[in-house]
């Protein structure tokens, strides 16, 4: 009985899902990468578990707040039970119609949410009524840093926080700091924490040593001996 359950509720979801991108021009893919677009690129989401670890959550404030709405109207059932029984399909609406549409909230929550990295920068959207991105040039991150908390282990997946500074194109994400310069981008919910961590600071430390972004350095990767030697051979080709 419960497969027949999950798989129509699966049913319902795609149905609901369909008509919501339909609505709100929800992107079902993964967006653009940032940069060249004949730069590689590498697309993720969040893992299953991350998933998981939003439904859990998701069934302990229901549980808290249905258990509460059901505790009330016992209570005035047990004093004016006509009026008790007058408020009860209220009272079931009150607690069934907000838990269908945050459990739809948690699905699209998680097939909106995307990562999309490239050699020079990183971009990140999420979002449902309103889709956020934020992109994040490699040569501007100062600190990467993994974090889970218990329940997050328990589902085996972590976050990855990526801070920056300067550069202006990314945005303050969740959990970020106050200020002009300073500014947060959240990798949440994925289950090779380290590895992706792994990733960006080779990412960061190649953008450096060949200088994107770095005034003192061409875009083309050029130092400036390099640039010296160059302009030495065009001079006396010039001569000759």
């Amino acid at each position: 009985m419960s497969r027949r359950v999950e798989e129509a509720t699966a049913w319902v979801y795609r149905g609901i899902w369909g008509v919501l991108t339909g609505w709100f021009r929800v992107p079902s893919g993964p967006p653009s990468p940032p940069g060249r677009l004949d730069e590689e690129s590498r697309s993720f989401r969040p893992s299953n578990g991350f998933l998981l670890y939003l439904k859990l959550k998701f069934w302990l404030v229901l549980v808290i707040v249905d258990v509460a709405i059901f505790a009330g109207w016992l209570a005035l059932f047990v004093f004016r039970p006509k009026l008790a029984l007058w408020l009860a399909p209220v009272a079931v609406a009150i607690a069934v119609v907000p838990d269908v549409i945050a459990y739809i909230a948690i699905h699209l929550r998680y097939d909106t949410t995307w990562y999309v990295f490239t050699d020079r920068s990183l971009r990140i959207r999420r979002g449902i009524w309103i889709i956020h991105e934020t992109t994040i040039t490699f040569e501007n991150i100062q600190n990467v840093a993994v974090n889970s908390g218990p329940l997050e282990r328990y589902f085996s997946i972590a976050n990855v926080t990526v801070d920056t500074a300067g550069g202006g194109q990314a945005h303050k994400e969740k959990g970020g700091h106050q200020g002009a310069n300073y500014h947060q981008g959240l990798i949440e919910g994925i289950d090779n924490a380290n590895e992706i961590r792994t990733q960006i600071l080779m990412r960061v430390r190649r953008s450096r040593s060949a200088g994107l972004g770095d005034e003192g350095i061409s875009a083309a990767g050029w130092s400036h001996a390099h640039v010296a030697l160059l302009r030495e051979i065009r001079d006396l080709i010039a001569g000759i």
